[in-house]
């Protein structure tokens, strides 16, 4: 009942930012326990992850739901606990969810993603559809992002594991990876490389955003160590370059790499040093925002506040930063229906805060 109240009493900042484009924050959803992900469904509702293992039915008014059923046990644990939620693209035919997560045990854990059917009361027929091999003893770095294709083919990004960086540069470990399957978990046909039939692209470090534009290009970004945060354009069978190639140095100081390329190797399409620590991408597509279609938007976990990669011709061309009032970190962002941005903040009680466009024509 209390979030109930907190979203109906929201607090609207109204702030114009560098580019002349006036905006305004509203919470539309609080009372959240560290959310991770957000995706909307057709009534104009949401479903959102909580870190720690609970999905949550947020209402089109923003009112918050109690945790949902049949959720899979996660491993909760530094980084680990629930990460993405994704519909399936026929959805409204088979209302199927898909969820990425840690499993346990500690020694042995892994990404995993489930699916089951959405239901008044929550997931129902649940199951496990496909785990990343091998399985670690860390409890971080798991990437855990999700997108569909257009051709209905599932992307899952995949952390090194921090303590086995070497193996993102292995084709036949599931770590450091971009991988494709079907819908169902299996390979997807026409993937890369037959010693690894899951495998998409290979030598990311532990990618937290991912997005599909509308043209089908995949926009990626993931955490480099101190320094060398990475925005990647996705090509089937490249190879983005880590641990061999990197601009960031390791958290001790020590070099990692003494290379910022290699012949084979994919430059970013733009980087950040030092870190941000990004986290969540939307590629804009709504109407609310015309000066913003196409750009692509990520969340600064470090400087709590999203930046705004201006997007001209597929390219990067400027960088603009925004939504820094409320001084909470951004851990996911979507393009609502409504053609609004909404930010899932990294914090206990978490909010989805609202941007839309301030006195609209």
């Amino acid at each position: 009942m209390l979030s109930l109240l907190l979203a109906a009493a929201c607090a609207v900042i109204t702030t114009t930012c560098g580019a002349q484009v006036p905006w305004r924050l509203e919470t539309w959803a609080t009372g959240l326990d560290a959310p991770w992900s957000l995706t909307f469904l057709p009534d104009g509702g949401a479903l959102v992850t909580e870190r720690p293992g609970s999905l949550r039915r947020i209402a089109a008014d923003g009112s918050v739901g109690e945790p949902l059923a049949g959720v899979p046990a996660v491993y909760d644990a530094g980084q680990g606990g629930l990460f993405d939620v994704v519909l399936h693209p026929q959805f409204s035919d088979n209302a199927l969810v898909y969820l990425s997560y840690a499993e346990g045990p500690p020694a042995a854990n892994a990404t995993a993603i489930a699916r089951g059917r959405l239901t008044d009361d929550g997931l129902a027929g649940v199951e496990v559809i496909y785990r990343v091999s091998p399985r670690k003893d860390t409890p971080v770095h798991y990437g855990g992002r999700m997108a569909f294709l257009p051709d209905g083919t599932l992307l899952l990004t995949t952390g090194d594991g921090f303590d086995y960086r070497e193996a993102a540069q292995d084709i036949e470990s599931g770590l450091g990876k971009v991988l494709r399957i079907t819908d169902s978990g299996e390979p997807a046909p026409g993937n890369p490389f037959a010693e690894a039939p899951d495998v998409w692209s290979y030598g990311h470090r532990n990618a937290q955003g991912l997005a599909v534009a509308p043209d089908g290009t995949v926009w990626l970004h993931e955490h480099g160590p101190r320094g060398g945060d990475e925005v990647n354009r996705l090509e089937a069978g490249s190879n983005y370059g880590w641990p061999a190639v990197t601009y960031g140095i390791d958290y001790s100081g020590a070099v990692i790499s003494p290379h910022t390329a290699l012949p084979g190797m994919v430059q970013p399409e733009y980087y950040w040093v030092p870190s941000i620590a990004p986290s969540g991408l939307a590629v804009y597509t709504g109407r609310m925002f015309p000066e913003w279609v196409g750009d692509l938007f990520v969340g600064a976990l470090v400087d709590r506040e999203v930046r705004r990669l201006d997007i001209e011709d597929g390219r990067v061309v400027g960088e603009e930063a925004l939504f820094a009032e409320r001084r909470v970190r951004m851990r996911d962002i979507r393009v609502g229906p409504d053609g609004a941005l909404y930010l899932v903040t990294d914090a206990v009680p978490g909010e989805v805060i609202r941007v839309t466009r301030e006195n609209p024509d």
